[in-house]
């Protein structure tokens, strides 16, 4: 209850008498008093720079007195040299020109020699008829900013350096990997009489081994043993299905050319060496070259083992393809069904031999379309007649323009019957026999 003759206090009226009470303390700083103790330095100049007031805080981070300052030293005497020359270079003529400038990075000394990095912010006071009468200039303490630069600075770096390193490291890795690459395939194609041959092999990726191999070598003194193919998988394990997969074909072609002899001796060692959770395989075309001196024509008999088919181009007709039905994934299954098919390759012909990084390229803006087997008859049917290195050069082309649609390796291997040249030196005319002087009669009487 309230005492008599005492109202009640309303509700809240002492915390605001309070929170009145302290600011009004906080009002009974001086102008002077902020000035002196301001968080920032202050000092203004005259237009030559002469120091003609400074606060308390600035003179605490330079380390001298007010009376050696004031009347004394100019604002550049408190500046670094690098920071003198970037005054009189930059920072008085802006001043000058605009009236004020803002935010200037610069280094003052300190009396025990030292350097504060500062930021510097001044603008020129102008009399009642315009004229400028002084400088003033407030100084940021930048130390702590300038710890934060020189630990981005490190840290940037660092970034750098390690870029640099990882740059390195995958430039090696990439020459490791292009050496390995290069052992897994021939270092060069055979020369083949009456036959011309060309080849191209690209990886989707510098950073990774590919699993498309081919090969071209003789079985005899006039036959040929070729194939193509394409390995499950990428990386080291593909690498070594590779090298299986190469030497096993050879051996099994110089005991037995025939080609369906050879995928059946590669399923079967496949089949055999990676059984349980880690199967392998692979999809090849193999096939023999019999050359026919006489007739100029070569006879090319082949077996595929789940391939994309090979393409036929005719010299005088369309390109098409050399279809292989019935193969199966080489090393998938213990036993495997292979079918051979025979052509006949007369002068201007080629075969063409593929994996199917090519056909599987996405293409159209979106690239979700796959190229397909069809658009790749129609575009060697435009090239038919070339020898394969020009068919070559042109799958190159076709190759580059889908950019980064082709995410997955490409083999290519064109052999093609050279069409005979004429020969430019005239044929000579049969000599004609030239006869001796006539032999003279006589008719005289005997």
């Amino acid at each position: 209850m309230c005492r008599t003759g005492q109202q009640p206090d309303p509700h809240g009226r002492s915390e605001e008498r309070t929170a009145n009470a302290a600011f009004a303390a906080l009002l009974e700083d001086s102008a002077e008093e902020l000035y002196e103790s301001a968080p920032c330095g202050y000092l203004s100049t005259l237009m030559d720079g002469t120091i003609a007031k400074i606060n308390t805080t600035l003179l605490d981070w330079l380390g001298l007195e007010r009376e050696a300052v004031v009347g004394r030293k100019r604002f550049t005497d408190l500046l670094t040299v690098g920071g003198k020359l970037y005054h009189e270079t930059h920072f008085a003529p802006l001043l000058r020109m605009q009236g004020k400038i803002g935010g200037i990075a610069l280094e003052i000394k300190q009396a025990d020699g030292a350097r504060m990095p500062v930021l510097i912010s001044s603008v020129v006071k102008h009399g009642g008829t315009g004229e400028p009468l002084l400088i003033r200039t407030t100084v940021f303490d930048a130390r702590d900013r300038r710890t934060y630069e020189q630990e981005l600075l490190r840290a940037r770096k660092a970034a750098e350096e390690a870029r640099r390193q990882a740059e390195a490291d995958r430039a090696r890795l990439q020459d490791a990997l292009a050496v390995l690459q290069q052992s897994l395939l021939p270092a060069s194609l055979p020369h083949m009489p009456g036959v011309e041959a060309a080849v191209h092999y690209r990886t989707a990726s510098p950073d990774r081994l590919g699993g498309d191999f081919y090969d071209l070598f003789p079985i005899d003194n006039q036959r040929f043993a070729f194939f193509l193919g394409d390995v499950c998988g990428k990386g080291p394990k593909a690498a070594a299905v590779t090298s299986l997969t190469r030497y096993t074909l050879r051996a099994a072609a110089l005991h037995d050319p025939d080609p369906v002899s050879a995928l059946s001796t590669l399923n079967k060692v496949l089949h055999e060496r990676y059984t349980g959770g880690d199967a392998r395989y692979c999809t090849v075309i193999f096939g023999i070259l019999d050359p026919g001196p006489v007739t100029g024509q070569t006879t090319v008999r082949l077996a595929a083992g789940g391939h994309p088919p090979a393409l036929i181009l005719r010299a005088d007709g369309p390109a098409d393809f050399l279809p292989t039905p019935g193969g199966f994934l080489v090393g998938a299954l213990p036993e495997a069904r292979f079918v051979t098919a025979t052509a006949v390759l007369a002068p201007g012909d080629t075969l063409l031999l593929y994996t199917d990084g090519l056909t599987e390229a996405r293409t159209g803006e979106d690239r979700t379309t796959l190229y397909g087997d069809e658009a790749l008859r129609d575009f060697t049917a435009g090239h038919t007649g070339e020898p394969p290195h020009a068919l070559i050069q042109a799958l190159i082309g076709l190759l580059d323009d889908f950019g980064d649609g082709l995410d997955d390796d490409t083999a290519l291997l064109a052999l093609g019957i050279p069409t005979p040249t004429p020969d430019p030196t005239p044929t000579p005319r049969p000599e004609t026999k030239k006869r001796g002087p006539a032999t003279p009669i006589d008719f005289s009487p005997s």
